[in-house]
Protein backbone atom coordinates (compact mmCIF):
# COMPACT_ATOMS: atom_id res chain seq x y z
CA UNK A 1 0.00 0.00 0.00
CA UNK A 2 1.39 3.46 -0.68
CA UNK A 3 0.23 7.01 -0.15
CA UNK A 4 -0.71 7.76 -3.75
CA UNK A 5 -2.79 4.71 -4.20
CA UNK A 6 -7.33 5.10 -4.01
CA UNK A 7 -7.42 2.37 -1.05
CA UNK A 8 -4.93 4.41 1.31
CA UNK A 9 -6.84 8.13 0.27
CA UNK A 10 -10.16 6.92 0.53
CA UNK A 11 -10.26 3.79 2.73
CA UNK A 12 -7.21 3.75 5.02
CA UNK A 13 -6.42 7.12 6.19
CA UNK A 14 -9.14 8.09 6.95
CA UNK A 15 -10.66 5.40 9.34
CA UNK A 16 -7.32 5.25 10.54
CA UNK A 17 -7.59 9.22 11.17
CA UNK A 18 -11.04 9.03 12.52
CA UNK A 19 -9.91 6.22 15.02
CA UNK A 20 -6.71 7.64 16.37
CA UNK A 21 -8.45 10.64 17.62
CA UNK A 22 -11.51 9.68 18.75
CA UNK A 23 -9.19 7.36 21.13
CA UNK A 24 -8.37 8.65 24.71
CA UNK A 25 -4.27 9.89 24.57
CA UNK A 26 -2.97 7.19 26.76
CA UNK A 27 -4.07 4.69 23.82
CA UNK A 28 -2.95 6.20 21.10
CA UNK A 29 0.29 4.64 20.39
CA UNK A 30 -1.66 1.06 20.85
CA UNK A 31 -4.11 2.34 17.91
CA UNK A 32 -1.02 3.61 15.78
CA UNK A 33 0.58 0.56 16.26
CA UNK A 34 -1.96 -1.52 15.35
CA UNK A 35 -2.57 0.20 12.10
CA UNK A 36 1.35 0.42 11.11
CA UNK A 37 1.23 -3.37 11.17
CA UNK A 38 -2.41 -3.40 8.75
CA UNK A 39 -0.44 -1.22 6.53
CA UNK A 40 2.85 -3.13 5.95
CA UNK A 41 1.29 -6.63 6.00
CA UNK A 42 -1.01 -4.95 3.02
CA UNK A 43 2.03 -4.95 0.83
CA UNK A 44 4.20 -7.76 2.62
CA UNK A 45 2.08 -10.19 4.76
CA UNK A 46 4.83 -12.87 5.44
CA UNK A 47 7.51 -10.59 6.32
CA UNK A 48 5.45 -8.50 8.86
CA UNK A 49 6.56 -11.68 11.41
CA UNK A 50 10.33 -11.34 10.28
CA UNK A 51 9.44 -7.82 11.55
CA UNK A 52 8.41 -8.56 14.64
CA UNK A 53 10.34 -11.30 15.25
CA UNK A 54 13.27 -9.73 15.51
CA UNK A 55 12.25 -5.94 16.71
CA UNK A 56 11.42 -8.43 20.31
CA UNK A 57 15.27 -10.16 19.96
CA UNK A 58 16.63 -6.50 19.20
CA UNK A 59 14.46 -4.99 22.22
CA UNK A 60 15.98 -7.10 24.48
CA UNK A 61 19.38 -7.54 23.19
CA UNK A 62 19.83 -4.09 23.35
CA UNK A 63 18.49 -3.81 27.00
CA UNK A 64 20.89 -6.54 28.25
CA UNK A 65 23.49 -4.91 26.45
CA UNK A 66 23.04 -1.34 27.99
CA UNK A 67 23.17 -3.60 31.11
CA UNK A 68 26.35 -5.13 30.58
CA UNK A 69 29.02 -4.26 32.90
CA UNK A 70 32.10 -5.70 30.86
CA UNK A 71 32.77 -4.12 27.62
CA UNK A 72 33.38 -7.65 26.27
CA UNK A 73 30.05 -8.13 26.94
CA UNK A 74 28.44 -5.17 25.27
CA UNK A 75 30.45 -5.73 21.83
CA UNK A 76 29.62 -9.28 21.79
CA UNK A 77 26.06 -8.18 21.79
CA UNK A 78 26.13 -5.36 19.54
CA UNK A 79 27.68 -7.61 16.98
CA UNK A 80 24.68 -10.24 17.54
CA UNK A 81 22.38 -7.58 16.95
CA UNK A 82 24.10 -5.72 14.11
CA UNK A 83 24.83 -9.42 12.66
CA UNK A 84 21.44 -10.27 12.98
CA UNK A 85 20.18 -6.89 11.30
CA UNK A 86 22.58 -6.81 7.99
CA UNK A 87 22.22 -10.60 7.50
CA UNK A 88 18.95 -10.06 6.73
CA UNK A 89 19.04 -7.13 4.22
CA UNK A 90 22.07 -9.07 2.97
CA UNK A 91 19.64 -12.17 2.29
CA UNK A 92 16.48 -10.58 0.90
CA UNK A 93 18.33 -7.59 -0.53
CA UNK A 94 21.93 -8.80 -1.99
CA UNK A 95 21.90 -12.90 -1.91
CA UNK A 96 20.26 -13.04 -5.14
CA UNK A 97 23.30 -10.11 -7.03
CA UNK A 98 25.60 -12.16 -5.10
CA UNK A 99 24.99 -15.54 -6.67
CA UNK A 100 24.49 -14.09 -9.82
CA UNK A 101 27.93 -12.46 -9.62
CA UNK A 102 29.60 -15.76 -8.36
CA UNK A 103 27.63 -17.48 -11.13
CA UNK A 104 29.51 -14.88 -13.87
CA UNK A 105 32.94 -16.10 -12.24
CA UNK A 106 32.13 -19.85 -12.35
CA UNK A 107 31.13 -19.83 -15.65
CA UNK A 108 33.94 -18.22 -16.98
CA UNK A 109 36.14 -21.09 -15.31
CA UNK A 110 34.07 -23.91 -16.60
CA UNK A 111 32.52 -24.78 -13.33
CA UNK A 112 28.89 -25.55 -12.46
CA UNK A 113 26.83 -22.81 -11.67
CA UNK A 114 24.99 -22.33 -7.94
CA UNK A 115 21.48 -23.31 -7.99
CA UNK A 116 19.45 -20.63 -6.02
CA UNK A 117 15.86 -20.13 -5.06
CA UNK A 118 14.67 -16.54 -6.29
CA UNK A 119 14.34 -14.02 -3.32
CA UNK A 120 11.10 -11.26 -3.48
CA UNK A 121 12.48 -8.01 -1.96
CA UNK A 122 10.49 -7.02 1.42
CA UNK A 123 9.66 -3.59 0.70
CA UNK A 124 11.54 -0.91 3.03
CA UNK A 125 13.70 -3.50 4.22
CA UNK A 126 16.80 -0.72 3.69
CA UNK A 127 14.52 1.86 5.58
CA UNK A 128 13.36 -0.36 8.53
CA UNK A 129 17.23 -1.42 8.89
CA UNK A 130 18.84 0.93 9.54
CA UNK A 131 16.40 2.17 11.90
CA UNK A 132 17.14 -0.50 13.78
CA UNK A 133 21.17 0.04 13.25
CA UNK A 134 20.53 3.55 14.55
CA UNK A 135 18.96 2.37 17.72
CA UNK A 136 21.10 -0.39 19.02
CA UNK A 137 24.23 1.47 17.79
CA UNK A 138 23.30 4.62 19.77
CA UNK A 139 22.45 2.91 22.59
CA UNK A 140 25.65 1.17 22.13
CA UNK A 141 27.07 4.86 21.94
CA UNK A 142 25.11 6.09 25.26
CA UNK A 143 23.34 8.45 23.28
CA UNK A 144 20.27 7.58 25.02
CA UNK A 145 19.13 4.89 27.44
CA UNK A 146 17.09 1.69 25.49
CA UNK A 147 13.40 2.15 25.91
CA UNK A 148 11.31 1.05 28.74
CA UNK A 149 8.39 -0.35 27.14
CA UNK A 150 8.43 -2.94 24.35
CA UNK A 151 5.44 -1.47 22.45
CA UNK A 152 6.94 1.62 22.15
CA UNK A 153 10.06 0.39 20.35
CA UNK A 154 7.60 -1.62 17.93
CA UNK A 155 6.01 1.71 17.26
CA UNK A 156 9.49 3.37 16.90
CA UNK A 157 10.66 0.83 13.72
CA UNK A 158 6.82 -0.33 12.80
CA UNK A 159 5.24 3.72 12.84
CA UNK A 160 4.03 3.30 8.95
CA UNK A 161 4.54 7.18 8.36
CA UNK A 162 8.19 6.71 7.57
CA UNK A 163 8.18 2.34 7.50
CA UNK A 164 8.22 2.09 3.61
CA UNK A 165 10.40 5.20 1.72
CA UNK A 166 11.82 7.09 5.20
CA UNK A 167 12.93 9.50 5.99
CA UNK A 168 15.00 7.70 8.43
CA UNK A 169 14.82 8.57 11.75
CA UNK A 170 17.35 7.69 15.01
CA UNK A 171 15.71 7.09 18.01
CA UNK A 172 16.61 10.14 20.03
CA UNK A 173 15.01 12.37 17.38
CA UNK A 174 11.04 11.42 18.23
CA UNK A 175 11.91 9.38 21.57
CA UNK A 176 9.86 12.06 24.00
CA UNK A 177 6.95 12.19 21.06
CA UNK A 178 6.59 8.36 21.28
CA UNK A 179 6.51 8.35 25.24
CA UNK A 180 4.41 11.97 25.25
CA UNK A 181 1.64 12.07 22.79
CA UNK A 182 0.16 15.19 23.40
CA UNK A 183 3.34 16.87 23.07
CA UNK A 184 2.72 17.85 19.24
CA UNK A 185 -1.37 17.31 18.85
CA UNK A 186 -1.99 20.90 18.53
CA UNK A 187 -4.22 22.16 15.89
CA UNK A 188 -1.96 24.27 14.02
CA UNK A 189 -0.07 21.25 13.43
CA UNK A 190 -2.60 19.28 12.59
CA UNK A 191 -3.78 21.90 9.41
CA UNK A 192 -0.06 21.80 8.66
CA UNK A 193 0.33 18.28 8.67
CA UNK A 194 -3.08 18.38 5.74
CA UNK A 195 -1.58 20.93 3.74
CA UNK A 196 2.22 18.84 3.53
CA UNK A 197 0.32 15.66 2.64
CA UNK A 198 -1.88 17.09 -0.45
CA UNK A 199 1.20 19.10 -1.70
CA UNK A 200 3.26 15.87 -1.18
CA UNK A 201 0.37 14.02 -3.05
CA UNK A 202 -0.15 16.58 -6.04
CA UNK A 203 3.80 16.54 -6.32
CA UNK A 204 3.85 12.68 -6.45
CA UNK A 205 0.69 12.14 -8.52
CA UNK A 206 0.18 15.46 -11.14
CA UNK A 207 3.76 16.33 -11.19
CA UNK A 208 6.13 12.85 -11.29
CA UNK A 209 3.24 10.45 -12.43
CA UNK A 210 2.86 12.46 -15.74
CA UNK A 211 6.60 12.74 -15.99
CA UNK A 212 7.19 8.92 -15.12
CA UNK A 213 5.42 7.86 -18.08
CA UNK A 214 6.94 9.80 -20.90
CA UNK A 215 10.28 8.70 -19.36
CA UNK A 216 9.35 4.88 -19.27
CA UNK A 217 8.58 5.38 -22.91
CA UNK A 218 11.74 6.58 -23.97
CA UNK A 219 14.19 4.32 -21.74
CA UNK A 220 12.61 1.51 -23.05
CA UNK A 221 13.45 2.30 -26.88
CA UNK A 222 16.30 1.13 -28.44
CA UNK A 223 18.81 3.44 -28.01
CA UNK A 224 19.36 3.41 -31.91
CA UNK A 225 16.08 4.39 -32.43
CA UNK A 226 15.96 8.09 -30.62
CA UNK A 227 17.53 11.38 -31.34
CA UNK A 228 19.85 13.05 -29.02
CA UNK A 229 17.19 15.55 -28.23
CA UNK A 230 15.15 12.78 -27.05
CA UNK A 231 17.48 10.95 -25.16
CA UNK A 232 17.61 14.72 -23.27
CA UNK A 233 14.09 14.61 -22.68
CA UNK A 234 14.03 11.24 -21.41
CA UNK A 235 16.85 12.29 -18.98
CA UNK A 236 15.16 15.12 -17.59
CA UNK A 237 11.90 13.44 -17.59
CA UNK A 238 13.45 11.50 -14.72
CA UNK A 239 15.38 13.69 -13.38
CA UNK A 240 12.43 15.58 -12.12
CA UNK A 241 10.41 12.54 -12.08
CA UNK A 242 12.77 11.07 -8.96
CA UNK A 243 12.43 14.58 -6.91
CA UNK A 244 9.00 14.90 -7.07
CA UNK A 245 8.04 11.59 -6.61
CA UNK A 246 10.50 10.98 -3.18
CA UNK A 247 10.22 14.09 -2.19
CA UNK A 248 6.57 14.27 -2.78
CA UNK A 249 6.37 11.10 -0.88
CA UNK A 250 8.62 12.30 2.02
CA UNK A 251 6.15 15.37 2.53
CA UNK A 252 2.89 12.79 2.46
CA UNK A 253 5.31 11.18 5.43
CA UNK A 254 5.84 14.40 7.29
CA UNK A 255 2.41 15.08 6.82
CA UNK A 256 0.57 12.36 8.07
CA UNK A 257 3.56 12.44 11.10
CA UNK A 258 2.23 16.21 11.83
CA UNK A 259 -1.75 15.07 11.78
CA UNK A 260 -0.51 12.77 14.67
CA UNK A 261 1.83 14.83 16.45
CA UNK A 262 4.93 13.81 15.58
CA UNK A 263 7.73 16.30 13.52
CA UNK A 264 9.83 14.26 11.50
CA UNK A 265 13.04 15.25 10.44
CA UNK A 266 13.41 17.25 6.59
CA UNK A 267 14.32 15.21 3.74
CA UNK A 268 14.39 17.16 0.71
CA UNK A 269 15.81 21.28 0.77
CA UNK A 270 15.29 22.21 -2.80
CA UNK A 271 18.46 19.98 -3.91
CA UNK A 272 18.36 21.39 -7.43
CA UNK A 273 19.48 24.74 -6.66
CA UNK A 274 23.04 23.72 -5.51
CA UNK A 275 25.27 24.93 -6.46
CA UNK A 276 27.63 21.32 -6.23
CA UNK A 277 27.80 18.24 -6.12
CA UNK A 278 28.88 18.26 -2.28
CA UNK A 279 25.77 21.35 -1.41
CA UNK A 280 23.39 18.40 -3.76
CA UNK A 281 23.72 16.02 -0.88
CA UNK A 282 23.26 18.44 1.71
CA UNK A 283 19.99 18.86 0.08
CA UNK A 284 18.76 15.69 -1.29
CA UNK A 285 17.44 12.72 0.99
CA UNK A 286 19.14 14.11 4.11
CA UNK A 287 18.19 11.42 6.70
CA UNK A 288 20.76 9.36 4.40
CA UNK A 289 23.01 11.38 4.10
CA UNK A 290 22.80 12.06 8.07
CA UNK A 291 23.07 8.42 8.39
CA UNK A 292 25.69 7.51 6.29
CA UNK A 293 28.18 10.44 8.14
CA UNK A 294 27.32 8.71 11.78
CA UNK A 295 27.61 6.05 11.12
CA UNK A 296 29.83 5.37 8.23
CA UNK A 297 32.34 8.47 7.41
CA UNK A 298 32.56 9.07 11.05
CA UNK A 299 33.78 5.59 12.30
CA UNK A 300 35.99 5.76 9.15
CA UNK A 301 37.92 8.61 10.65
CA UNK A 302 35.85 11.29 8.66
CA UNK A 303 37.55 14.08 8.43
CA UNK A 304 39.96 13.85 11.37
CA UNK A 305 42.60 11.77 9.40
CA UNK A 306 46.03 13.13 8.58
CA UNK A 307 46.17 11.88 5.11
CA UNK A 308 44.29 13.77 2.63
CA UNK A 309 44.32 10.63 0.66
CA UNK A 310 42.47 8.76 3.50
CA UNK A 311 40.20 11.79 3.51
CA UNK A 312 38.84 11.06 -0.33
CA UNK A 313 38.78 7.52 0.09
CA UNK A 314 36.58 7.37 2.94
CA UNK A 315 34.83 10.27 0.90
CA UNK A 316 34.20 8.31 -2.36
CA UNK A 317 34.13 4.89 -0.20
CA UNK A 318 30.39 5.83 1.44
CA UNK A 319 29.19 7.08 -1.29
CA UNK A 320 30.22 3.63 -3.15
CA UNK A 321 28.17 1.76 0.06
CA UNK A 322 25.37 4.92 -0.42
CA UNK A 323 25.06 3.59 -4.06
CA UNK A 324 24.56 -0.28 -2.82
CA UNK A 325 22.51 0.41 -0.35
CA UNK A 326 19.92 1.72 -3.46
CA UNK A 327 19.93 -1.52 -5.13
CA UNK A 328 21.71 -4.83 -5.66
CA UNK A 329 23.37 -3.63 -9.03
CA UNK A 330 26.35 -2.87 -10.39
CA UNK A 331 24.56 0.12 -11.90
CA UNK A 332 23.89 1.71 -8.83
CA UNK A 333 27.34 0.97 -7.36
CA UNK A 334 28.61 2.97 -10.33
CA UNK A 335 26.09 5.86 -9.26
CA UNK A 336 27.33 6.00 -6.04
CA UNK A 337 30.57 6.29 -6.79
CA UNK A 338 29.89 8.69 -9.84
CA UNK A 339 29.26 10.82 -7.00
CA UNK A 340 31.89 10.49 -4.93
CA UNK A 341 34.29 11.15 -7.47
CA UNK A 342 32.61 14.39 -7.59
CA UNK A 343 32.63 15.21 -4.11
CA UNK A 344 36.59 14.27 -4.28
CA UNK A 345 37.35 16.78 -7.31
CA UNK A 346 35.74 19.45 -5.55
CA UNK A 347 37.26 18.57 -2.33
CA UNK A 348 40.55 18.69 -4.16
CA UNK A 349 39.88 22.14 -6.50
CA UNK A 350 36.44 21.94 -7.78
CA UNK A 351 34.78 24.06 -4.92
CA UNK A 352 37.21 26.79 -6.50
CA UNK A 353 36.29 26.71 -10.09
CA UNK A 354 32.57 26.64 -8.87
CA UNK A 355 33.10 29.64 -6.78
CA UNK A 356 34.43 31.61 -9.69
CA UNK A 357 31.68 30.62 -11.95
CA UNK A 358 29.17 32.09 -10.13
CA UNK A 359 25.81 30.75 -8.73
CA UNK A 360 23.72 30.18 -12.16
CA UNK A 361 26.76 28.26 -14.03
CA UNK A 362 27.52 26.38 -11.01
CA UNK A 363 23.68 25.16 -10.69
CA UNK A 364 23.62 24.39 -14.48
CA UNK A 365 26.50 22.70 -14.19
CA UNK A 366 25.75 20.71 -11.33
CA UNK A 367 22.37 19.57 -12.71
CA UNK A 368 24.05 18.31 -15.97
CA UNK A 369 26.63 16.30 -13.75
CA UNK A 370 23.51 14.62 -11.70
CA UNK A 371 21.32 14.45 -14.76
CA UNK A 372 23.84 12.25 -16.36
CA UNK A 373 24.38 10.45 -12.76
CA UNK A 374 20.53 9.69 -12.82
CA UNK A 375 20.69 7.31 -16.43
CA UNK A 376 23.06 4.80 -14.36
CA UNK A 377 20.39 5.08 -12.11
CA UNK A 378 17.93 4.23 -14.01
CA UNK A 379 18.85 2.04 -16.55
CA UNK A 380 19.66 -1.81 -15.32
CA UNK A 381 23.35 -2.58 -17.50
CA UNK A 382 26.32 -0.51 -17.86
CA UNK A 383 26.20 -0.58 -21.63
CA UNK A 384 22.57 0.48 -21.46
CA UNK A 385 23.33 3.80 -19.46
CA UNK A 386 26.68 4.54 -21.59
CA UNK A 387 24.78 3.14 -25.29
CA UNK A 388 22.00 6.13 -23.59
CA UNK A 389 24.69 8.88 -22.48
CA UNK A 390 26.60 8.40 -25.70
CA UNK A 391 23.23 9.45 -27.69
CA UNK A 392 23.01 12.58 -25.46
CA UNK A 393 25.80 13.77 -26.88
CA UNK A 394 26.09 12.19 -30.16
CA UNK A 395 24.22 15.50 -31.02
CA UNK A 396 22.54 13.14 -33.95
CA UNK A 397 19.10 14.53 -35.68
CA UNK A 398 18.26 11.60 -38.62
CA UNK A 399 17.05 9.41 -35.15
CA UNK A 400 13.67 9.13 -34.53
CA UNK A 401 12.29 12.16 -32.71
CA UNK A 402 9.49 11.07 -30.61
CA UNK A 403 6.22 13.75 -30.11
CA UNK A 404 4.63 13.82 -26.94
CA UNK A 405 1.70 15.13 -25.83
CA UNK A 406 1.13 19.07 -25.00
CA UNK A 407 0.41 17.80 -21.33
CA UNK A 408 4.30 16.47 -20.94
CA UNK A 409 5.77 19.64 -21.83
CA UNK A 410 3.78 21.73 -19.09
CA UNK A 411 4.53 19.38 -16.81
CA UNK A 412 8.09 19.48 -17.19
CA UNK A 413 7.87 22.95 -17.50
CA UNK A 414 5.95 23.30 -14.35
CA UNK A 415 8.52 20.70 -12.72
CA UNK A 416 11.35 23.21 -13.55
CA UNK A 417 9.73 25.72 -12.31
CA UNK A 418 9.13 24.56 -9.12
CA UNK A 419 12.03 22.82 -8.93
CA UNK A 420 14.06 25.59 -8.93
CA UNK A 421 11.58 28.68 -7.35
CA UNK A 422 13.42 28.68 -3.96
CA UNK A 423 16.05 29.52 -5.67
CA UNK A 424 16.44 33.65 -4.70
CA UNK A 425 15.17 34.91 -1.64
CA UNK A 426 11.49 35.80 -2.81
CA UNK A 427 11.06 32.15 -3.69
CA UNK A 428 12.08 30.94 -0.46
CA UNK A 429 9.92 33.23 1.42
CA UNK A 430 6.92 32.31 -0.44
CA UNK A 431 7.86 28.51 0.09
CA UNK A 432 8.48 29.25 4.20
CA UNK A 433 5.21 30.64 3.92
CA UNK A 434 3.61 28.15 2.80
CA UNK A 435 5.15 25.43 5.43
CA UNK A 436 4.63 27.15 8.09
CA UNK A 437 3.01 25.85 10.63
CA UNK A 438 1.19 28.88 12.22
CA UNK A 439 -0.12 30.59 9.36
CA UNK A 440 -3.16 33.69 10.18
CA UNK A 441 -6.63 33.31 9.13
CA UNK A 442 -6.49 34.40 5.28
CA UNK A 443 -3.01 32.43 5.11
CA UNK A 444 -5.28 29.12 6.34
CA UNK A 445 -8.21 30.02 4.20
CA UNK A 446 -5.85 30.54 1.02
CA UNK A 447 -4.40 27.14 2.26
CA UNK A 448 -7.56 25.21 2.45
CA UNK A 449 -8.48 26.23 -0.68
CA UNK A 450 -5.21 25.08 -2.55
CA UNK A 451 -5.41 21.94 -0.42
CA UNK A 452 -9.02 21.02 -1.15
CA UNK A 453 -8.32 21.86 -5.64
CA UNK A 454 -5.23 19.53 -5.35
CA UNK A 455 -6.74 16.85 -3.23
CA UNK A 456 -9.27 17.00 -5.81
CA UNK A 457 -6.89 16.84 -8.90
CA UNK A 458 -4.82 14.29 -7.15
CA UNK A 459 -8.00 11.79 -6.63
CA UNK A 460 -9.35 12.66 -9.80
CA UNK A 461 -5.78 11.67 -11.75
CA UNK A 462 -5.75 8.60 -9.27
CA UNK A 463 -9.06 7.22 -10.29
CA UNK A 464 -8.82 8.27 -13.97
CA UNK A 465 -5.38 5.97 -14.57
CA UNK A 466 -3.82 2.99 -12.90
CA UNK A 467 -0.09 4.26 -14.02
CA UNK A 468 1.13 5.26 -10.12
CA UNK A 469 4.55 4.09 -10.25
CA UNK A 470 6.83 5.00 -6.76
CA UNK A 471 10.55 4.61 -7.47
CA UNK A 472 11.76 4.11 -3.95
CA UNK A 473 9.42 1.32 -3.06
CA UNK A 474 11.73 -1.44 -3.82
CA UNK A 475 14.16 0.10 -1.75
Amino acid sequence: MVFSSSLFLVYFLPIFLLVYYLTDAKYKNMILLIFSILFYSWGAPKFIFVILGTTALDFYLVKFMDNAKEERTRKLLLVISLSMNLGLLFYFKYANFFIENVNVVLAGVGIKSLTWTKLVLPIGISFYTFETLTYVIDVYRRVHKPLDHFWNYQLYILLFPKLIAGPIIRYHEISDQITNRPLNSTEEMRLAGIYRFALGLSKKVLIANVLAAQADIIFNLPVTEISTLTAWLGAFAYTFQIYFDFSGYSDMAIGIGLMIGFKFPENFNNPYISQSITEFWRRWHISLGNWMRNYLYIPLGGNRVESPLRLYFNLWLVFLFSGLWHGASWNFVIWGAYHGLFLVWERIYGAKILAKMGKIPSILLSVLVITIGWVFFRLETFSQATSFIGKMFAFQSNARIMEFNISFYVLLAVAVFFAFFAGNSFGQKIQDKVYAANLSLLGNITMLIITLLLLFLSLSSITASSFNPFIYFRF
